[in-house]
């Protein structure tokens, strides 16, 4: 069962530990509940220092691949029920930068959630300095060249950043911060059709009126439209 540990040869000794780790557990070649052998083992069959998969392992278990016991060892976990936001990133790259149709659904879901949420509660807790703030994003954004891809991404998610630090909710904000490397690979893809991007920064625009003039069903109407307009896109790129 341990066949894809060969030695490893790289500079980042323990990100590639990770990557390696994570492929044999995603891809099922570890087993839930699966035993790996001592850390000394590990390293001399991976060809690196036992410091070097330590880290590796205390990494995974921060995203709860394995459970790490004292006296025990450490042992697969099944991540769906003891993963963590930060597998999601993993996920993310063990597909080689597409989700699988049930976790886009998921996270799909999930944002529908949150985020009309936090318009909501924005528009309702916003200070004068925050609607400054969804405001300069606007005006960035209409000034914006609409093939820079990287920009319209970057501009995109701090509208949304800037949305849920609104809420007045601390968790809210770190939340998103938790999906950002997966948020802003999916709408890089997003954003590769420039017809979607006016629309966009036309949704933004009425959020930030909404938000400014304290108008909570507006705010959590406008982001519901936009994220369902996100929605039906986004599946439609990634089925492709």
């Amino acid at each position: 069962m341990l066949d894809g540990l060969e030695p490893i040869r790289n500079n980042s000794l323990k990100d590639v530990c990770i990557k390696r780790f994570e492929e044999l557990i995603l891809s099922g070649s570890l087993s839930v509940g699966e035993k790996l052998p001592p850390e000394r083992e590990l390293a001399k069959r991976l060809g690196v220092s036992r410091p070097v998969v330590h880290e590796a392992l205390v990494d995974l278990a921060a995203k709860g691949l394995v459970s790490m016991t004292p006296r025990i060892g450490t042992v697969v976990n099944d991540f769906r029920r003891q993963g963590s936001i930060a597998l999601l990133i993993s996920l993310l790259e063990y597909h080689n930068g597409k989700l699988d149709p049930g976790l886009l659904e998921g996270m799909l879901n999930m944002r529908l959630l949150m985020e009309v949420e936090n318009a909501r509660l924005a528009a309702k807790n916003r200070t004068e300095s925050q609607v400054d703030e969804l405001k300069a994003v606007v005006r960035q954004e209409a000034e914006s060249d609409l093939t820079d891809i990287e920009t319209i991404t970057g501009l995109d998610f701090e509208f949304h950043l800037i949305i849920a630090i609104a809420t007045g909710n601390l968790l809210y904000p770190l939340l998103l911060n938790s999906f950002k490397p997966v948020y802003t690979n999916l709408t890089q893809k997003f954003f590769q059709d420039e017809s979607v991007v006016p629309v966009v920064f036309g949704f933004h625009k009425d959020l930030a009126d909404a938000i400014s003039h304290r108008n909570e069903q507006a705010a959590a109407d406008t982001m519901l439209r936009m994220l369902k307009h996100g929605e039906k896109r986004l599946k439609k790129i990634t089925s492709g």
